[in-house]
């Protein structure tokens, strides 16, 4: 079946279709990652986004229950050069195929993605829309020209957890690369922020020895504060930090109450509650192999990220927070800290899924601040 894949700037694009048989509308963004496409397609931080893999031949290995940072794909579309239609894995349930057509997201095959991202690199990331109706192109147009954009709206609603629950599944223990990683006795009762939190984050934090209970994002500081923690995590989800107001909010309210660590959106979160400002990005930061430098020790990290709005980085330090990690690439914001509280964050995700563990290490830092 013919799919057509029409941007804002009226660019077209036409191939095969796969997934659903429907029609989708999201800001298409690329991603520059060679595997782990199960977990970027879960990621809630993509929630508003149609994904382009960069990396051509998608779906080699299925799908599996395993792999999964959310209970279903997040995303509203997938693009991608090739899709695998005969997955092999031992893992493996069904086809990538399959898997979006039982959750009615449509994909797109055939087309040049290269194309593609070269155009979202020029001209930044932009809204488009995803059909494999049929559906004459004129009727496309106007239909993506209706639609507001996600500037300015409240993707997290739509990712949230609906109540308070703890969480009890660990990392892994085959993961573990630190001989002095602190797994043992939940010691530390910890309120974790979801935004679109990815479950990995969630079993890192069980892994170091953390009590996890897990609150809507719209849950007050006052509720927090009645449950006493020992620390807050604010977590990755998706679009504009601006357009969760409630969330600064309650951020401010609890920030030199508690130990506060922040990741991705959380990180943002942060900044605007300490009256820092954030920006859109061109075409953002989506992968597996985004250099960081440390500032304090200058070591690299490759890092795995996922986020489309950034720090500025003169309102942070007027705001009181060091620059503790840069993005090699742009130059843009990658991590704070506060020179008088017990609160850090960073803009990419350390529990990766997919991507390298060079960021465990930020976990460690947390607990130690938890310690003190």
């Amino acid at each position: 079946m013919r799919s057509i894949l029409l941007l804002q700037d009226g660019t077209l694009f036409a191939g095969e279709a796969f997934g659903a048989e429907t029609t989708s509308i999201g800001e298409v963004v690329f991603n520059t990652g060679m595997t782990g496409y199960q977990e970027i397609l879960t990621d809630p931080s993509y929630k508003g986004q149609m994904v382009a893999m960069t990396y051509p031949h998608i779906g080699n290995t299925g799908i599996n229950a395993e792999d999964v940072e959310s209970s279903k794909p997040q995303v509203e579309g997938l693009i991608v050069r090739e899709c695998c239609s005969s997955p092999s894995n031992y893992r493996s349930s069904m086809s990538l195929d399959a898997y979006l057509r039982e959750h009615g997201i449509p994909g797109i095959q055939g087309i040049d993605t290269r194309a593609l991202t070269r155009q979202l690199r020029e001209k930044g990331s932009m809204m488009g829309i995803l059909s494999n109706e049929g559906r004459p192109q004129g009727d496309l147009a106007s239909e993506l020209e209706r639609h507001p954009g996600i500037v300015g709206e409240d993707l997290v609603r739509r990712v949230t957890a609906g109540r308070i629950s703890p969480w009890s599944e660990r990392v892994n223990p085959s993961w573990v690369r630190y001989p002095d990683h602190p797994v043992g006795p939940r010691a530390f009762r910890i309120v974790a922020y979801d935004f679109g939190i990815k479950r990995n984050i969630l079993r890192w934090l069980a892994g170091f020895g953390m009590d996890v209970t897990v609150v809507p994002a719209s849950t007050p500081a006052e509720r927090v504060k009645e449950m006493r923690p020992d620390g807050v995590i604010l977590s990755n989800g998706p679009g504009d930090p601006e357009a969760v107001p409630y969330a600064a909010e309650a951020v401010r309210k609890l920030i030199g109450t508690f130990p506060v660590f922040g990741i991705c959106l959380g990180h943002q979160i942060i900044g605007l509650a300490l009256g820092a400002a954030t920006y859109k990005l061109k075409f953002g930061h989506h992968g597996s192999n985004h250099p960081v430098r440390d500032e304090r020790s200058r070591k690299i990290e490759i890092t795995s990220q996922n986020h489309n709005f950034a720090v500025e980085p003169a309102s942070a330090r007027k705001a009181g927070l060091d620059i503790t990690h840069v993005n090699l690439n742009d130059g843009t914001v990658e991590g704070m800290r506060h020179r008088d509280l017990p609160l850090f964050s960073i803009q990419y995700h350390p529990e990766a899924s997919p991507g390298p563990h060079d960021s465990l290490y930020v976990f460690h830092e947390f607990y130690d601040m938890l310690k003190h």
